[in-house]
């Protein structure tokens, strides 16, 4: 799969780097914020290769990938050129304060999810050989200092979080994150718990503080940071520039620090404590009703994006009392998805659909549903109502057991542990209902059925190649090997086999018919599909990329379907020589693997669309 080639056709459907003022990503989707998003064109984004779905939520374009986000992310990132987030940012679509709110929470604690999930992972694994060690051998496993060090490494998240998420907000901020990490460090000292938890009274320039602990807190320490944002920029307007490295930070700090532990500090554990006693208030008044609600709404949730509202309270309550019943009615309504999908493939006669359902079957079941959702159960629709009402069954029973997790994990089979430290009955009762809502929605999906979609796999119209290409030229000079390029990742062959030129006219031309998948914005690089399916890059001189496009002139944008000659760049090679930059030019078969061999022409001068290599079969 040419990640490279994705990525550039989602940014070219999503109106350009133009039309983006901020770009992040999650487990499973590019989450874009577009100045106008009626620029971006939906239809053409689900046909592009990789795309299960496109989502508009929360003020946010979302572009669902699966696990291949990263990858497309990674690979979109150089096409972003100069784009200054902060600024552009301020000319995207706003949205509602609570959209904003919501988009906010998820920038901030996105970052540390994977680190939440492996601490759980981890807390869960020791739960369960705290289980068969007393049970199974009447040893006291939590005495062993191999035990007491593998559980404060699970533990240290939680109780470090102040310090973990004053980094993440203060590059949502904008600000410093180190100033922002010796606040949360602040608030996590052993002094400073100290004087927090004892009998006697404390007080910071004669006021008395709010005794609180703020070890694991969430909220305070977001607060602070917002407000160091602001700070710090008054601070950067008004002091002298010889003097900012050293009175920025130190104004900060001072002022920073008393504000956090006088004012914004109690905002945040109020704030906390508030939130908490409103999903506990409807927990005491029916634990069965909220774990339906939660077991059957949660994926409905995740499609729109608010699920992220209510993630913070199963963080807090792990910091604060080391458990959380949230995420249990989740698992359920992730369980479902499951089911439903698992349901789909067993029915289904689409070959691509039954595809499709498998894998997200699997990745379900380890926690990651957008796949299921997007891929299978909301696209036929009834699948997606079979597992919302499988998922609040079963979310109902774990409600009715008092089933919660000892920290904040992702739900899946590799999670079910950390739901073990429960009790019996509550874990039981975690396993029955993550058993209704699998099995639940899997049998209604069989049973009740749903309107499949036509199999077009033996429509498909099969394109026999030819043996052997020969490739043509793109550029005018002389035709050296790749490995005597001064560029250790070409020369190497790790981007794929080609040549190396070192040009005489500073223009590149289509060698064949292609569509230019890849253009980067400094207009060194650009990847070309040629119509027989071969992926070629063309990669204009050494560390050009630092020019920014200075000297470069374009010609195509990316996406456009290109004649065999039409000119596509235009560089100026004494201008990047003067630079003190070589023009050298590596041309690469970028998916070589697909082939026998590429071999170049014998070494000699070459002009536009002469021979240049073969590309065995």
């Amino acid at each position: 799969m040419d990640y490279q080639k994705i990525a550039s056709q989602i940014l070219e459907l999503v109106g350009t780097t133009d039309n983006v003022s901020n770009m992040t990503h999650c487990f499973t989707r590019l989450r874009f914020n577009l100045k106008d998003s009626s620029k971006a064109n939906k239809e053409k984004l689900l046909e592009t290769e990789g795309v299960i779905s496109v989502v508009e939520s929360g003020g946010q374009y979302q572009v669902v990938l699966g696990n291949k986000v990263e990858k497309v992310y990674d690979a979109m990132l150089p096409m972003m050129g100069d784009l200054n987030m902060e600024d552009n940012s301020k000319d995207g679509e706003k949205g509602s304060i609570g959209t904003r709110i919501l988009n906010t929470i998820a920038a901030i604690f996105t970052p540390t999810v994977p680190a939440i999930a492996a601490s759980g992972m981890l807390k869960g694994i020791l739960a369960v050989a705290v289980i068969i060690a007393t049970n199974y051998y009447q040893v006291d496993l939590k005495t062993y200092q191999t035990y007491i060090i593998l559980n404060a490494a699970s533990d240290a998240l939680f109780y470090f979080m102040p310090i973990i998420l004053g980094y993440s907000a203060a590059k949502v901020f904008k600000t410093n994150e180190y100033i922002a990490m010796i606040i949360g460090a602040t608030l996590c000292y052993p002094a400073i718990v100290e004087l927090m938890t004892g009998d006697a009274g404390v007080s910071l320039f004669s006021i008395n503080l709010t005794k609180a602990s703020y070890t694991s807190s969430v909220i305070p320490i977001i607060i602070s940071v917002f407000f160091l944002s602001y700070v710090q920029r008054f601070l950067d307007k008004y002091i002298p520039e010889v003097l900012k490295i050293i009175m920025v930070p130190t104004f900060s700090l001072l002022i920073m620090v008393p504000a956090t532990l006088i004012v914004f500090g109690p905002i945040g554990i109020y704030i906390g404590e508030f939130v908490n006693w409103i999903y506990y208030y409807i927990m005491n008044f029916s634990p069965i009703l909220l774990g339906a609600f939660i077991g059957g709404i949660w994926c409905v949730l995740v499609i729109f994006g608010a699920h992220r509202a209510i993630i913070p309270i199963g963080i807090n309550d792990v910091a604060q009392t080391g458990r959380q019943n949230l995420l249990a009615f989740a698992g359920a309504a992730n369980f479902s998805q499951a089911g439903a999908a698992f349901g789909v493939f067993l029915k289904t006669r689409n070959k691509e659909l039954k595809t499709v359902a498998a894998s997200a079957t699997v990745t379900a079941l380890f926690g990651i549903t957008e796949p299921a959702i997007y891929g299978a159960n909301l696209r036929l629709k009834k699948p997606m109502v079979y597992a919302v009402i499988s998922g609040a069954l079963g979310g109902a029973l774990m409600g009715w057991g008092g089933s919660y997790g000892t920290a904040f994990a992702n739900q899946g089979v590799l999670t079910i542990p950390v739901y073990a430290d429960a009790g019996t009955k509550a874990f039981v009762c975690y396993l029955l209902g993550s058993a209704i809502a699998f099995f639940g929605a899997c049998v209604m999906t069989v049973v009740l059925g749903f309107k499949d979609l036509e199999d077009n796999t033996t429509k498909k119209e099969i394109v026999v190649s030819e043996l052997d290409y020969t490739v043509e030229s793109p550029v005018t000079g002389q035709l050296i090997l790749l490995n005597d390029v001064n560029d250790e990742v070409f020369a190497s062959g790790a981007m794929g086999k080609g040549v190396g030129i070192v040009p005489k006219i500073g223009k590149v031309i289509a060698p064949e018919n292609a569509v230019v998948s890849v253009l980067y914005p400094s207009l060194h690089a650009i990847g070309l599909t040629l119509e027989n399916g071969v992926e070629m890059l063309i990669h204009i001189g050494i560390d050009t990329v630092e020019l920014n496009g200075k000297y470069f002139e374009k010609y195509v944008e990316a996406g456009q379907t290109l004649t065999k000659g039409d000119s596509i760049v235009g560089f100026d090679i004494e201008k990047i020589k003067e630079a003190g930059y070589d023009p050298t030019i590596s041309i690469v078969i970028t998916n070589t693997q697909n082939y026998a061999d590429v071999l170049p022409e014998k070494l000699s001068e070459v002009k536009e669309l002469d021979k240049l290599m073969y590309i065995k079969n």
